[in-house]
């Protein structure tokens, strides 16, 4: 940490204030009961670590997964049905963790139930069924999380600490993307059936890129214009969504008047990954590679030494760091200070649920920030569809004061 930039962010961590951000943790007294739905994805969060937290019911449909929800989280209250799971008494929150056409039904289920919610992403598939969810969270004043995990990335934690203290200037061109080669397999079943991920928009499955570029910049994403890109494959030809697209790239104006660009890649010669770069007119932060560069820092060099470049022409000369990424465990209790799922992510939305529920606020990633991830990607495949038509994006608003 040798790094002066790196010394001050990690030491002026501790007094940021935003919600879910750098909250030093303290016992609470209290305790939230959660049940958990999805054996998959769902079994891989820290519940029955957290000091204020016990997992009173799990449920899953498949007797395997079912099982390890149990021995997972100790739980002696297991259901192979949703409607039973939610007929029982003892329990404050509903996490779920299931296959991504069903949140929206599960959430709204839920909360109409007088639980608390937390969903894995996306957060619905559709512009409306993410409508259902934001009008119960209104009439029912309970709180949701969208359990985005790049929120929580380390990157991104410092980048939004950063970007809050004024350290970046005007972030005016961010880029975020996720690339994942190798899916298919996933699309199918063990016996062979396709699977809810089986011809799956890219775009529809923003999150992990939005989910960086919208709270680093703190602007929405308000226009897109989006290409996509398909080889005409039997899975694009005869998919549920009628999606014709391995990869699509959407280029987005934000509320602010700036750029971004986002990308979200079925399959590619690259190496997998989630990534985000922000370009601002003080320092800029890069994202390291898979293929290898490590994560830098960029700055406008003060020296005042004027450089000239191969062709004789002036040239502004910029600092480039290697920057040596903290991890931030300082800001959960100590039994969630483990080694975790994206990026060590888990934990820290396991801790900020929680602490949103007994805290009686919103979560960092409530709906309305939900919204502001997922609408994006959705708004970006029906551009794509249209051959790259420029279209706006409806903004929801923002978290209630």
């Amino acid at each position: 940490m040798n790094d002066p930039l790196t010394r001050r962010s990690f030491l002026g961590a501790s007094a940021a204030v935003s919600a879910g951000a750098a909250r030093a943790w303290q016992p609470s007294g209290k305790r939230l009961r959660i049940g958990v739905v999805g054996g998959g994805f769902g079994s891989s969060f820290q519940w029955h670590l957290h000091p204020d937290c016990t997992v009173a019911a799990v449920c899953d449909i498949r007797p395997d997964r079912l099982q390890r929800l149990q021995e997972v989280y100790r739980c002696p209250n297991p259901y192979r049905s949703f409607r039973e799971f939610l007929k029982h008494k003892e329990m404050d929150a509903v996490a779920v963790f299931t296959p991504a056409p069903l949140h929206a039904w599960m959430d709204v289920e839920s909360l109409k139930s007088g639980r608390h919610v937390i969903s894995a992403v996306p957060a619905a598939m559709t512009e409306e069924d993410l409508v259902r969810i934001l009008d119960t969270v209104k009439s029912t004043g309970l709180k949701y999380m969208m359990a985005e995990t790049s929120y929580y990335r380390p990157e991104i934690m410092t980048c939004r600490e950063w970007a809050r203290r004024g350290d970046f200037g005007t972030i005016f061109y961010s880029e975020a993307e996720y690339h994942h080669e190798g899916l298919i397999p996933l699309m199918f079943d063990e016996r062979g059936f396709p699977t809810w991920r089986h011809g799956l928009p890219p775009m529809h499955y923003p999150t992990h890129s939005t989910g960086m570029v919208v709270p680093v910049t703190g602007e929405r994403l308000v226009e897109v214009q989006a290409i996509g890109w398909g080889d005409k494959h039997e899975i694009l030809q005869t998919n549920q969504y009628a999606n014709p697209f391995w990869n699509t790239t959407g280029f987005f104006k934000t509320s602010g008047g700036h750029s971004s660009r986002i990308s979200v890649f079925w399959h590619v010669a690259a190496g997998g990954t989630e990534r985000g770069h922000f370009y601002g007119d003080r320092l800029s932060y890069i994202m390291e590679r898979p293929e290898g560069s490590p994560n830098a820092v960029v700055r406008i060099s003060k020296d005042g030494k004027t450089v000239l470049d191969e062709n004789g022409y002036p040239q502004g000369q910029v600092r480039i760091e290697r920057y040596t990424q903290p991890d931030h465990f300082e800001k959960l209790p100590p039994p969630l200070r483990i080694k975790s799922g994206h990026g060590n992510s888990h934990s820290f939305l396991t801790h900020e649920f929680v602490s949103a529920v007994l805290e009686d606020r919103h979560p960092a990633v409530n709906i309305w920030e939900a919204i502001a991830y997922t609408l994006p990607g959705i708004v970006a495949h029906r551009s794509a569809l249209k051959g790259g038509e420029v279209m706006r994006i409806p903004d929801y608003g923002r978290t209630p004061a």
